[in-house]
């Protein structure tokens, strides 16, 4: 383990705070700390660099542009390794998505009501614990699309939440993928937590590695950039009446992932948004 992280604090208002958290665990961001107006975000110093600092900056600058928020106060300082992951345990409680879906850390008790789906997911700083937009927008369009026998991809699976809930909104099976040795454990892990080992598969690989199958429904919660780069494999994946659900896209990408949706013949069947983020689904005509 890193012996020292940098620490880089930001003070903003607690709307800009919340979507801050998954930009930056894009970046490479292995934990964070919220309270309110502040966020404080931690990389192992080996990583921390000009280039990385300029980088975070100009996230940060992007987020509030062309808003009228002010702009954020950002604090960089180097501090010793501590238990991270038992520090950000403490600010993460049950969540419910939608009247139907929960999820819950394992650390906290949750009694479901009648017909709830609970997800226990250990996160592990992994992300998709249900905090971040992203998480809850995919989960709304797989409570409105997955069906009875159908096959699941998740691509970029995370903590695994996706591939668990699309099997236990009655999905036949389920398969995860993420290249990131850390997050394959950790959504194996919550796999065996929910009991649904025999239908969620989880695999360390890259998109074009994975066997010949095809899925009934691709779902990726990634960033535009890598969701633009595996379309044509998407595609190939996807059964012939088959759905995408694409999450972690920014409203004002939208334009452009529209663009490359239609230049693989992918039709929007349905969006979402909350905030500043977007959620799509599409299908071949």
């Amino acid at each position: 383990m890193p012996s020292s992280y940098i620490e880089v604090e930001v003070k903003a208002n607690a709307e800009l705070v919340e979507n801050l958290i998954g930009i930056l665990s894009q970046l490479g961001f292995e934990g964070f700390w919220e309270d309110s107006a502040t966020l404080k975000c931690y990389i192992s110093s080996s990583r921390w660099n000009s280039s990385m600092q300029a980088e975070t900056e100009a996230t940060i600058r992007r987020m509030t542009r062309p808003s009228s928020t002010p702009q954020p106060q950002m604090l960089v300082r180097t501090v010793t390794d501590k238990n991270w992951n038992e520090e950000w345990e403490k600010t993460i409680e049950p969540i419910q998505v939608t009247d139907r879906i929960v999820i819950k850390p394992t650390w906290h008790q949750y009694t479901p009501s009648a017909g709830q789906i609970v997800l226990t997911i250990d996160p592990k700083m992994s992300f998709g614990t249900g905090y971040h937009e992203t998480t809850r927008l995919a989960l709304r369009l797989m409570e409105k699309y997955v069906k009875p026998d159908m096959s699941i991809l998740d691509v970029g699976t995370g903590t695994g939440v996706l591939a668990i809930a699309g099997v236990k909104l009655g999905a036949r099976s389920a398969v995860g993928i993420d290249i990131d040795e850390w997050s394959s454990t950790n959504a194996l892990e919550n796999v065996l937590l929910n009991h649904v080992g025999r239908q969620v598969t989880i695999h360390q690989l890259e998109l074009d590695s994975l066997p010949p199958l095809t899925f009934d429904l691709i779902v990726a919660n990634i960033q535009l950039n890598v969701i633009v780069l595996m379309l044509p494999e998407m595609k190939r994946r996807l059964s012939a009446a088959g759905l995408v659900i694409l999450s972690g896209l920014l409203v004002d990408g939208r334009d452009e992932i529209l663009k490359r949706l239609a230049a693989h013949e992918f039709q929007v069947h349905d969006e979402m948004t909350e905030n500043e983020w977007i959620a799509l689904a599409a299908k071949q005509p």
